[in-house]
């Protein structure tokens, strides 16, 4: 997980702060409207609102609400006019800068492998796309729940946050506090960059506390994911990294495989990561 600062060349501040003024305002509409998005189908796409994303899959439940948009791949990208229309101008606006952002991060982390600065893109990490807009209300016994559950993400994630703090991740084997600094966005590698990179990365575990404060947490989360669903496209360590003194840690596997293992359970530690470990 890293901090990147949100310059004018990267995102410009307006665009930042009407973004989580927008999701706020979708999540304080009442029930009865945000109940018409309502949708828990496993085949994921178009446009989605739910409370606690991994009910049913988890021990128990968690305290957060989520509005969740498919941009990519095609086939399941929502219409625009079905994200709705309180928040539908800066889901685009941030749609398009955030994606800007991890066009960048895909090669810095590329050539950081040593390796060709499309490397990343040619594997497909801008092809799977969503925007997911999350509300962590006020709860009265914050003690007796969690906002969200210790997880690692998937491919790369950027994430924007409001001012009311909760996020924290796994040092070792203590929790730490991400203090929300005003502007910066939040980086995480997610379990597909982690064992691509053959633990060159390594996947960032965090959880986000439930909050007795009366503002709720608000936050703005791009998830960038390889988007080909075929059974015949298997990803695995990089050839590129590996060599007689340097063997490959994970077996390899399919983009099917990798979500019915991601998606078909509670949020959790680095369960696929131990799956496919070697």
């Amino acid at each position: 997980m890293a901090l990147l600062p949100s310059y004018q060349s990267w995102i410009p501040k307006s665009v930042l702060d009407e973004t989580i003024n927008a999701i706020k305002a979708f999540h304080d509409q009442p029930h009865e409207v945000k109940s018409k998005l309502y949708n828990r189908e496993k085949e994921r796409q178009g446009v989605m609102y739910s409370s606690n994303n991994d009910l049913y899959r988890a021990k128990a439940a968690s305290w957060h609400d989520s509005l969740t948009i498919w941009m990519a791949p095609e086939t399941r990208r929502a219409k625009e006019e079905d994200i709705p229309e309180v928040c539908r101008k800066e889901i685009v606006a941030w749609e398009s800068h955030s994606t800007k952002v991890a066009e960048a991060l895909l090669e810095l982390l590329s050539e950081g492998l040593g390796v060709e600065a499309e490397r990343f893109k040619d594997l497909g990490f801008l092809e799977g796309k969503l925007v997911v807009g999350h509300c962590y209300p006020y709860c009265p016994q914050p003690d007796l729940t969690v906002g969200i559950t210790s997880h690692t993400d998937s491919g790369l994630t950027v994430l924007l946050q409001n001012q009311v703090g909760g996020l924290q991740v796994k040092h070792g084997d203590e929790w730490v506090d991400v203090e929300p600094i005003p502007g910066p966005l939040t980086v995480n590698i997610g379990d597909f960059i982690q064992i691509i990179s053959n633990d060159n990365y390594v996947s960032v575990e965090h959880r986000v506390l439930a909050k007795a404060s009366k503002e709720p947490r608000i936050s703005a989360v791009a998830f960038f994911n390889v988007g080909t669903q075929a059974d015949s496209d298997y990803f695995g360590p990089l050839p590129e990294l590996l060599s007689s003194n340097k063997l490959a840690l994970y077996r390899k596997f399919t983009v099917p495989e990798f979500n019915e293992s991601f998606f078909s359970k509670g949020l959790d530690s680095k369960s696929f990561i131990q799956k496919v470990r070697l």
